[in-house]
């Protein structure tokens, strides 16, 4: 199994991430470049306005809406109505974009069906303790690098985001916002959200995995796997447990 999966557990279609670079040099370098530009920041921001990419981009609204409808068109991108709470006065109501999964392709989202189908074949041989144990490995893997910085910090807004950091870091893009009774990690991308589509305990073990990182419990609200846009976390603003098992720092 270590032949197969790298550290990141990422492995790649290679002819799906060429077409995406096909696609990219059938536009002018310039606007290739812009295209990518704009992608990524759905990637990393989405669901946003058309607004607020031009306002990140520094660029014009009308350029903002012809690489957006290049994305529709190639179906890379999709939109979704503004939340009700968010929207002011009368006309049309704001449209948010994000990524599809062909999108996502971009930046390195498409595999192998080796993937899945190592993992079946580790399910069928060694059984569900053998799935999880690969998946707490790999997990593990991802965080070791990362886990002295995070530990170090003292309250969970600062432990929230070392651990987004950390997360970026590793191909996650990912952010932390207090949202008044916590933290809310947001990973706009998941490098293995495919496999984790059909093998949840991928998600299960990072999940469980973060809330003895962080020494709280946390909550998952959404995943890339499940169909959400972003794999959603939930940190309580709770003191945190200490590894001794004594009283909450």
């Amino acid at each position: 199994m270590t032949a197969i999966f790298a550290t990141s557990g990422e492995i790649r279609n290679t002819g799906v991430v060429k077409n995406a670079e096909t696609h990219l040099d059938a536009v002018p370098q310039h606007d290739g470049r812009t295209r990518r530009a704009v992608a990524r920041l759905l990637l990393e921001q989405g669901p946003v306005t058309a607004a607020g990419i031009a306002e990140e981009l520094g660029i014009s609204p009308t350029a903002v809406r012809r690489h957006i409808d290049g994305l529709l068109a190639d179906g890379e991108a999709t939109t979704r109505d503004a939340p009700r709470q968010t929207q002011r006065g009368r006309g049309r109501p704001a449209k948010f974009f994000l990524l599809t999964d062909a999108g996502r392709a971009r930046f390195g989202h498409a595999y192998d069906d080796l993937a899945v189908a190592a993992l079946r074949f580790l399910a069928q041989t060694g059984g569900e303790e053998a799935v999880r144990a690969f998946a707490q490995s790999r997990v593990d893997a991802l965080v070791d690098g990362h886990r002295s910085t995070i530990v170090a910090q003292v309250t969970p807004a600062e432990r929230a985001k070392a651990l987004a950091t950390a997360l970026t870091r590793e191909g996650y893009a990912a952010a932390a916002r207090n949202v008044g009774t916590g933290e809310q990690l947001c990973q706009h991308h998941c490098p293995v959200a495919h496999v984790a589509a059909e093998f949840p305990q991928l998600c299960e073990t990072e999940t469980e995995t973060f809330a003895a990182l962080l020494g709280t419990h946390v909550q998952r609200l959404a995943t890339i796997a499940r169909g959400h846009a972003v794999c959603t976390t939930h940190i309580p603003n709770v003191p945190r447990i200490p590894d001794d098992g004594g009283e909450p720092a």
